[in-house]
């Protein structure tokens, strides 16, 4: 056939001769062929019931016309999409209009189209499939049938679910506690100080003769408008206190109502008597209420803004018996449930404050019994609200609250969370921390600065020796040796009769050679030679057959994290950071001249007992401890010993302020039995609420040394 742009001229057996329905008269194509490609076709329209050639013989025929071999072409898809494409485009019952006598033979498809719908039978084979088949059939292949595709994993899908849980979770409860926010907290807070600067001026004023007798009754309502005004502005406070009363329990704001109540009974008695009510005191604990508030709202604000943040999330658990009798912490998969289940869990020193508060109240009351029995009821109302004011400190009420508001800071700067008390619980005590390798020197920490061969060996054998004994011994320097293999072009060889020493360096056989790698020291220590000139601080020596062979340069970049969570973890007494690396040039000597930090407190097992201890695996039920949302070390470090520091600051807080709402209430008492009532003064009430105030701040300051 002739390529040219010419038209050429064919008849209608010219065209169904270029198609094949007669291959006896086709001697390009060979029968056989033209046989299957019959078939094939047959197969593709068995679903037409009136054929193409019932079509033709019932079409008017006349003289042949001349048609162009675009025309041809043109006519022959017509037909093919007309019956591979009739399910798609069948028209709805009408008929086609008859087929005229034109200049080109047409077909009209909706005709095609609906007979084909009419006379489909019940089991239709699929167009896709007809399609495939032929597709397979021209080239010569045979159909296969459609198997199903495995489901592949998609890593992004892991990140989707998490993100659900966060928005539904952590990221809901960050924008409903931002929408509160922390604005009026702030005021109420200011102002509260403001009153109690005052109703402690106006009352030293009073104690110093400096108030004349008529303006005493104008002393005594300022100060009762004072505390009303401090307890508008910590209604929620007393609320709130009401509200757990309702649930059967009695907590510190409960203790508090009552207070306000006592208060406001024995201003009455106050006005009757011309003496001043003791407000700047209550004044002072409903600041500390306000204050502790501030405080929980804030640090459950920035819990939910660390964990709203992540992209995955590490878990710290516990493993009994884990390293020479104690409990190791590994890290574990996270989940969102593990924290937003558990960090509003009253803690036991909460507990044990609601417990005191209630039987500070009946104790109250039975001093103010007591002495209403001896004195009366101006007295006994008297002893009974100083009694609730001294028996509360202040400083109480923040306890619990400022230890955790000011390690929350510190915890989430390095995105970490704990995971309620729960928590705090059980990372304390004595616990061993492994150390990886990517904990000292994260991914890209470890570089190589150059490499200097000696002898005469081939430079690519000794790097393939080289990499080979890195690769088996594992650790942060095998990632800087595999991409040295692939510089150059090296393959990684089998390592037998490998041996850690343990004193920076490792041996082995590489295609029946002895490797000997470490240090400098080391490799002086097994008798090789060291030319002069060779001293590098960090290298990795290398000696082929008991003889030098190269030197690589290691660059060890100091991280911030690591060195943070190094001091961390080896400032604390109960912690023992057990080194579990598989780089070979971490020894002891090395980290503490790298980080600059004591290593007694650091374990080095050997390497039969790092295998063991990296096998070892926490209960998947093991309840998670701590949530980190970054792989670096401080972030886990600053869990543990955050935790610890936490747990001692609130207890001794907690302890000391018991110990001064005891000794208060023994005082009252006292003074009660003995009936002197000169030195129920409020500021002697005041005085005694301050000096209680300055170990409670101080003790809470205990978690700012993390």
């Amino acid at each position: 056939m002739d390529n040219t742009n010419e038209p050429q001229e064919f008849d209608l057996d010219d065209i169904l001769k270029e198609f094949g329905d007669h291959p006896e008269e086709n001697p390009e194509e060979p029968g056989e062929t033209d046989g299957e490609l019959e078939a094939l076709l047959a197969e593709v329209t068995t679903t037409v019931e009136p054929s193409d050639a019932e079509q033709l013989a019932e079409a008017p025929t006349g003289e042949p016309e001349e048609v162009s071999f675009a025309e041809a072409a043109a006519l022959s898809f017509e037909t093919e999409a007309s019956a591979l494409d009739g399910e798609e485009t069948a028209a709805d019952g009408e008929a086609s209009p008859p087929v005229t006598d034109d200049d080109t033979l047409r077909f009209d498809p909706s005709e095609e189209l609906a007979a084909e719908t009419e006379a489909a039978p019940a089991e239709e084979r699929p167009i896709d499939e007809l399609i495939a088949e032929a597709i397979a059939a021209e080239s010569g292949e045979k159909a296969k049938p459609e198997s199903a595709s495995p489901i592949e994993f998609n890593p992004r899908q892991r990140l989707r679910e998490l993100k659900k849980k966060l928005v539904s979770g952590p990221e809901k409860r960050y924008y409903a506690l931002a929408e509160v926010g922390l604005g009026k907290l702030q005021i109420a807070i200011l102002i509260n100080v403001i009153i109690v600067l005052l109703c402690a001026g106006v009352t030293a004023l009073f104690v110093l003769g400096m108030v004349p007798e008529s303006r005493l009754r104008l002393v005594i309502f300022s100060q009762v408008l004072a505390m009303l005004i401090s307890g508008l502005l910590g209604s929620q406070q007393m609320l709130d206190g009401l509200g757990d009363l309702t649930k059967g329990r009695f907590t510190a704001n409960t203790l508090l109502t009552v207070t306000f109540a006592a208060c406001c009974v024995d201003s009455v008695f106050c006005l009757m008597d011309l003496r001043v009510p003791c407000c700047a005191a209550f004044c002072l604990e409903m600041t500390m209420a306000l204050l502790s508030r501030y405080q929980r709202r804030s640090t459950e604000m920035g819990q939910m803004d660390t964990l709203r943040k992540a992209v995955h999330l590490t878990g710290l658990t516990k493993v009994p018996g884990y390293y020479e009798g104690n409990t190791g912490l590994l890290r574990t998969e996270g989940e969102v449930e593990d924290f937003m289940d558990t960090y509003q869990t009253p803690s036991a020193p909460e507990k044990l404050q609601s417990v005191y508060a209630f039987v500070c109240l009946l104790a109250c009351i039975a001093i103010a019994v007591f002495t209403g029995l001896r004195g009366g009821l101006h007295l006994g109302v008297q002893i009974f609200a100083t009694s609730l004011l001294v028996a509360m400190p202040a400083s109480f009420f923040i306890s619990i609250s400022r230890p955790m508001a000011i390690l929350e800071k510190r915890l989430h700067m390095v995105g970490t969370v704990l995971c309620g008390w729960q928590g705090v619980k059980g990372l304390c005590g004595k616990t061993a921390f492994p150390l990886r390798d990517e904990d000292l020197f994260p991914l890209g920490s470890t570089k190589l600065n150059g490499v200097k061969f000696y002898g005469k060996r081939d430079p690519d054998e000794v790097v393939c020796d080289t990499a080979s004994l890195i690769i088996a011994a594992g650790g942060g320097l095998v990632p800087v040796f595999q991409q040295l293999l692939r510089s150059r072009n090296c393959a990684q060889q089998p390592v037998k009769n490998f041996q850690n020493y343990g004193t920076g360096g490792i041996g082995g056989e590489v295609c029946d050679e002895p490797v000997l790698l470490g240090s400098l020291s080391f490799l002086q220590d097994m008798g090789v030679v060291i030319p002069e000139g060779t001293m590098v601080n960090q290298a990795v020596y290398a000696a082929i057959d008991g003889q030098l062979s190269a030197v690589f340069a290691i660059s060890y970049a100091r991280m911030r994290s690591a060195s943070a969570g190094l001091v961390t973890l080896c400032g604390h007494k109960k912690i023992t950071p057990v080194v579990l690396c598989g780089d070979f040039m971490l020894t002891e000597s090395f980290i503490r001249s790298k980080f600059g930090i004591k290593t007694r407190r650091i374990v080095f097992p050997t390497r039969e007992e790092r295998t063991a201890l990296q096998a070892c695996q926490p209960d998947s039920e093991t309840p998670v401890l701590a949530i980190t949302t970054r792989e670096d070390l401080v972030s886990a470090a600053y869990a543990v010993g955050g935790a610890q520091s936490l747990r001692t600051a609130t207890r001794l807080g907690v302890t000391i302020h018991l110990i001064g709402g005891i000794l208060g209430m023994l005082i009252m008492l006292v003074l009660g039995y003995l009936g002197a009532t000169e030195l129920l003064t409020p500021t002697n009430v005041l005085l005694y609420q301050l000096v209680w105030l300055i170990p409670g701040f101080l003790v809470t300051e205990w978690t700012r040394a993390v």
